[in-house]
């Protein structure tokens, strides 16, 4: 199984998300966020789940859908994956990504 590291955008990301639906009922926010960190488990046993990201056909990202978000992931050479952000669809995901993988 692979292991999975959070990155510091992608922890930041999920306490907004977390955060910005809380305003109006903190039982939801929790509950979109643990589900948003339990569809990230599934990549331990399906790390190619998710579609391709081509912006940067040199490196293995991927983007899975949750709802209506987005988490963006960097599967490793050696099998570990990062998850770099996660991102309402609304979002120019381009925009988030563009400084390169953890560039936040």
């Amino acid at each position: 199984m692979a292991e999975i590291r959070w990155t510091r955008e992608a922890i930041y990301w999920l306490k907004e998300i977390h955060q910005y639906i809380a305003v109006d009922n903190p039982v939801a926010a929790q509950k979109v966020a643990r589900s948003i960190y339990e569809k990230v488990q599934i990549l331990r046993r399906l790390p190619q789940i998710g579609h391709r990201y081509e912006r940067y056909p040199d490196l293995n990202i991927r983007i899975l859908l949750y709802g209506h978000y987005r988490i963006a992931y960097l599967i490793k050479e050696d099998g570990g994956i990062d998850i770099l952000g996660i991102f309402h669809g609304a979002l120019d995901i381009d925009r988030y990504l563009s400084g390169g993988p953890g560039a936040g």
